[in-house]
């Protein structure tokens, strides 16, 4: 599936609409593409041949091309035999109907068994598809009939294609409107990238269900900087750029929920530091009695390190881990299915050596922020209440240390862990070297800009900006996130300089003993609830944790008050 939710989607438009360049921004992250080029080129139209070959000349090297412009039939078959990790962009519908309609000899009913042939190999793909199609709807009629076929024809197939599609949007004048999106339907086979746990959650007593408050569309002049919270962030046309503004938690509800804390019937003096955990869900819920988290996404975070940073770590064994992770074995993977959590794994681009050069470069930065943001658009949309950010990666440690230290001003030794090798034995000369890593780095960049992109691209590397991308876009669509590890912290630094919002929507459960954690806690003012000091990996101490903060909202939600307080 992809990351935005949907696996198919029409794109339609007027002629220059812009339909083709938004068709190619979606499917700008991938690696690899098959365009498929419905268009024929004829001996006598020098000017569609130049269109044509306008459209060769911006597709990407990495991309291939099936031109069926003469093979109208072959669109179907390619559809249909496109497998799960393929990418097809199909440009566009008009000239396929155009091939049908020049071979056509059986009339309306040969071009009607195409359309239906390719709405059901679309409703069917197990690829990624986007097909880009004419707005024929809103001219005039044509005066002619072989124009009323074409007419006839494109929208017949627009309409079928469009309710085979997990998506369609209409482009004009540039600009998206997205008329359908929904989270696509797993097809003919369940997809690996998100593990449904096998072992049941603890029950967890029922509680009202928060109210959902109302979010205000944002004025027009804000287009490019303030998404609506409702629409998805290609959508929006969002751009990921500093002092975003994005929602805060309902600051009333939380002081209320503290409040109520204190008259409950209960022979103690209450709950304790939990009191914390109580008055974050009162104010991400917008009420003073929130109900438990239920539905829990594990988003599992997988981008290496390369350079000094990754000294003292097995090669092969962040994806061995990922691996175990996605196989649904592994103690995060237990801890989830024990939680009822969904595992998601995300592979991150690999970080270059920080102390010779940039992590990243400015366009891998910018693709990572907003992958990140819409893996929350899609937890949210699947109905997820709670997400909790972990990672597994090599060199995690000292690119946060990184990060800390252009953020923060930390200092690199005094918040980097100590090296543990295999056995438990500490590997100081590991330690060193990735200290004179980060300080290579430090030294490297101290006459570079230090604004948030700058230090994701020069220091934190793909696994730090997703994770930043997916506090912002959770923070955009009013979820709140459970910190677990330093990759987490170090994208809330981050996140802090992009929208100062984004750190109110965090909770930490605990700090884990990590320096790094600790002093990026305390400069985001986050206070952890617990001290458990469990070594399990990132994301294994909140999962872990978890059933003690819903029955905390459990009880806070389900007690009544004292007789003799109750006002």
């Amino acid at each position: 599936m992809s990351s935005e939710g949907w696996r198919t989607v029409l794109v339609l438009g007027g002629i220059r609409s812009g339909k083709s360049g938004f068709a190619e921004s979606l499917v700008g992250d991938e690696k690899t593409v098959r365009y498929v080029a419905t268009g024929t080129v004829g001996e006598d139209d020098p000017e569609w041949a130049e269109r044509i070959e306008a459209h060769r000349q911006r597709r990407p090297e990495a991309w291939t091309t099936d031109e069926i412009g003469a093979e109208p039939g072959r669109l179907a078959e390619l559809v249909s035999a496109a497998g799960p990790d393929e990418t097809l962009l199909v440009d566009d519908l008009g000239g396929w109907v155009t091939a049908l309609l020049d071979g056509a000899t059986g009339g309306d009913e040969i071009s009607d068994a195409a359309v239906t042939e390719l709405a059901g190999a679309l409703a069917d793909c197990r690829a990624r598809v986007i097909v880009v199609s004419p707005e024929v709807g809103l001219s005039l009629v044509p005066t002619t009939a072989v124009g009323r076929a074409f007419a006839d024809t494109v929208g017949t197939a627009n309409r079928a294609v469009a309710e085979a599609c997990d998506a369609v949007v209409l482009v004009v004048a540039g600009q998206p409107t997205w008329l359908k999106h929904q989270v696509a339907k797993p097809r003919e086979e369940p997809l690996p990238e998100v593990l449904t746990p096998t072992a049941p959650a603890t029950p967890v007593p029922a509680a009202p269900a928060a109210p959902t408050a109302p979010v205000p569309a944002p004025a027009a002049s804000d287009a490019l900087s303030s998404p609506t919270m409702v629409l998805p962030m290609v959508a929006t046309g969002l751009v990921i750029q500093p002092n975003m503004d994005l929602p805060m938690p309902d600051e009333y509800a939380g002081p209320a929920a503290t409040d109520r804390l204190a008259t409950l019937d209960v022979p103690g003096a209450g709950l304790g530091a939990l009191d914390r955990v109580v008055a974050f869900a009162a104010a991400t819920q917008g009420t003073s009695t929130p109900a438990p988290w239920q539905a829990v996404r594990v988003l599992l975070l997988h981008g290496d390190h390369d350079g000094g940073a990754a000294e003292g770590e097995p090669a092969g064994e962040s994806a061995r881990r990922a691996d175990q992770a996605r196989a649904g074995e592994g103690a995060l993977a237990r801890l989830a299915a024990a939680a009822g959590a969904t595992l998601q794994v995300v592979d991150a681009p690999t970080a270059a050596p920080i102390e010779h050069g940039p992590a990243l470069t400015v366009d891998a930065v910018e693709a990572a922020l907003r992958r990140g943001w819409r893996l929350a658009e899609e937890a949210v949309d699947s109905g997820v209440d709670v997400i909790v950010l972990a990672s597994c990666g090599i060199g995690t440690e000292a690119a946060a240390a990184a990060v800390l230290a252009a953020t923060a001003g930390a200092e690199p030794a005094a918040v980097l862990s100590r090296v543990v090798a295999p056995g438990g034995r500490l590997d100081d000369l590991a330690w060193m070297r990735r200290c004179a890593a980060v300080r290579d780095a430090m030294h490297r960049t101290r006459d570079e800009p230090r604004g948030p992109k700058d230090v994701l691209a020069e220091l934190g590397g793909g696994d730090i900006a997703i994770a930043t991308g997916v506090l912002l876009g959770a923070t955009a669509r009013r979820t709140p996130v459970l910190l677990d590890g330093p990759v987490g912290v170090a994208a809330g630094l981050v996140s802090r300089d992009l929208a100062g919002q984004a750190r109110h929507w965090c909770l930490l459960p605990d700090h884990g003993g990590q320096p790094a954690v600790r002093l990026g806690a305390d400069v985001l003012g986050l206070t952890p609830v617990l001290d458990l000091r469990l070594d399990l990996g990132e994301g294994a101490t909140a999962l872990a944790a978890l059933p003690l903060l819903r029955t905390s909202l459990a009880l806070a939600s389900g007690l009544p008050a004292h007789p003799e307080l109750d006002a």
